[in-house]
C-alpha cells in the first residue's frame, strides 16, 4: 500500500511508540529462538506447496446469497454492443469506502479505462474515509447529479443499505464491488457484484504460513471486526484450512479490528498477542493495512522470526517479502481486471444485457520468487522502485 493512508492512519506513530515501551520486557519468540532473535528458519512443507498448486484455476468462494462464480472472462461485450454503448452517451460515479492505497487505486485505474473505452463519462469518484455515514452522503449527493451506473463498495453491509435502497429506486444501475448491502437482490435492486476469491485467498494464506512453519507451530489471527462480507470469507478461509489440513498448527488467538486506524489497531493487537504468547510462530492478518501494523508489532521487539502471511498486494508488505523480512507470503486481488469487469456490466446494465449476479477471479498465492511479475499481473504496470531495489536474490 502507498506511504499515506489517508483517515485510516491517525495516531499510528504514537501507537508505534506506546507499542514499543510496552513490548520492551516481553520474552521469548517462536521457533525456539531467543528474545530479539531476527533468524527466520524457512522450514518448507511439501502438502503446503501441493495444495497451492492444486488451486490454480479454482474460485473457493460463494456469492453473498450463496452463488456459483462466474468467471471475470466470461463477461465480455460483442463490437455491435460496444457501439451502442457508446451511442448511449452514458454517465457513471464511483463510489469508494476509501481510497489512497495501491488497491482502491488499482480498481479505480480499470474502471477509468474500461470506462473510457466505452464511451462512459465518469463524473464523480468519492471517498468516504471507511465511515459508513460519510458514504451514506456521498450517495445522496451523487444520485442527486442523475448518473445512469454507480460502481462502489459499501462500507457496511447494514448501516448503508437504506441509501443504496434509494440509489436503486431512483432508476440508477448499481455494480458492486466486494459486497452487498442488506436486504438487496441481483437483477432487482442490482447488476452484479464482482469479487476476488475472497475465501481462497485466506485459504492462500494458511497454506503459505504452513509452509513457512514446516506444517507446526502457534499462531494468531487479526480479523476484521465489521459487517464485511469479503473480509468475514477471508477469515473463514484461513481458520477453516488451519483446522482441516494442519492440525499441528494451533490458532491460540484471535483478535478483531475495526478502524478507522487499522494499521494502528492492528499493531495493537499483535502487540498484546506478542505480550501474552511469548513463543508465538506466526500471525495471520485479513489484508495488508492491517498487516503493516503486524510489522510494525514484530520490528518494535526485534521479531523478524516471525512468520506473517495476508492478503493483498501492497506497496509496503511488497517491500517486506522483497527483502525476506517477516512477511512469508500473501494471496492477491486483481483489482485493476476487477476494475475493468465492473465497468462491463455497468455497460450491460444500458443495453438490457443479462448480467451474472457473481462474478469472482481466482486467488494469486504471492512469494519472494513471483513477486515482481505477480504485481505487474495484479496491477498492469511494473512494481516501484522502492519494491525492485529492496528484493534480494
Amino acid at each position: 500500500m502507498t506511504d499515506i493512508r489517508n483517515k485510516r492512519r491517525r495516531g499510528k506513530a504514537a501507537g508505534v511508540l506506546a507499542a514499543a515501551a510496552l513490548l520492551l520486557g516481553a520474552t521469548g519468540c517462536g521457533n525456539g529462538t531467543s528474545p530479539g532473535s531476527t533468524a527466520f528458519e524457512y522450514r518448507g512443507y511439501a502438502p503446503a506447496k501441493q495444495a497451492l498448486a492444486d488451486m490454480r484455476g479454482k474460485v473457493l468462494s460463494k456469492g453473498p446469497h450463496g452463488e456459483n462464480a462466474t468467471p471475470a472472462d466470461d463477461v465480455a461485450l460483442t463490437a455491435r454492443e460496444i457501439a451502442k454503448v457508446k451511442g448511449a452517451g452514458a454517465t457513471a460515479a464511483i463510489v469508494m469506502h476509501y481510497t489512497g492505497d495501491d488497491w482502491t487505486s488499482a480498481r479505480i485505474k480499470g474502471l477509468r479505462a474500461e470506462f473510457a473505452r466505452l464511451g462512459i463519462r465518469v463524473i464523480a469518484v468519492t471517498d468516504a474515509g471507511s465511515d459508513p455515514g460519510k458514504q451514506v452522503s456521498d450517495l445522496e449527493t451523487i444520485a442527486a447529479r442523475k448518473p445512469d451506473v454507480i460502481v462502489s463498495i459499501p462500507t457496511d453491509e447494514v448501516a448503508t443499505a437504506g441509501a443504496y435502497q434509494a440509489v436503486a429506486r431512483r432508476g440508477i444501475h448499481l455494480v458492486f464491488m466486494d459486497n452487498v448491502p442488506n436486504g438487496m437482490q441481483a437483477a432487482r435492486d442490482y447488476v452484479a457484484v464482482v469479487s476476488a476469491d475472497n475465501y481462497g485467498n485466506g485459504v492462500v494464506a494458511a497454506h503459505l504460513m504452513a509452509d513457512a512453519l514446516g506444517g507446526k507451530g502457534t499462531v494468531g489471527a487479526v480479523y476484521h471486526q465489521a459487517s464485511f462480507f469479503v473480509t468475514a470469507q477471508r477469515f473463514q478461509g484461513f481458520k477453516d484450512t488451519i483446522k482441516r489440513d494442519y492440525p499441528k498448527i494451533r490458532i491460540v488467538e484471535q483478535k478483531g479490528i475495526v478502524g478507522p486506524d487499522l494499521a494502528g489497531d492492528a499493531q495493537a493487537a499483535a502487540n498484546a498477542m506478542l505480550l501474552k504468547h511469548g513463543d508465538l510462530d506466526g500471525i495471520w492478518g485479513v489484508w495488508d493495512v492491517p498487516t503493516e501494523g503486524i510489522l510494525a508489532a514484530a520490528r518494535s521487539t526485534d521479531r523478524d522470526n516471525l512468520a506473517v502471511t495476508t492478503e493483498d498486494l501492497g506497496k509496503n508488505v511488497a517491500i517486506a517479502l522483497a527483502k525476506k523480512n517477516i512477511v512469508r507470503g500473501l494471496g492477491a486481488q486483481r483489482p485493476y481486471d476487477q476494475g475493468v469487469t465492473e465497468a462491463r456490466l455497468a455497460a450491460y446494465s444500458l443495453i438490457g444485457k443479462k448480467a451474472p449476479p457473481y462474478v469472482a477471479l481466482g486467488a494469486l498465492p504471492v512469494t519472494h520468487d513471483n513477486l515482481l511479475d505477480s504485481w505487474r499481473r495484479v496491477f498492469h504496470e511494473q512494481p516501484p522502485a522502492e519494491v525492485r531495489e529492496s528484493y534480494r536474490r
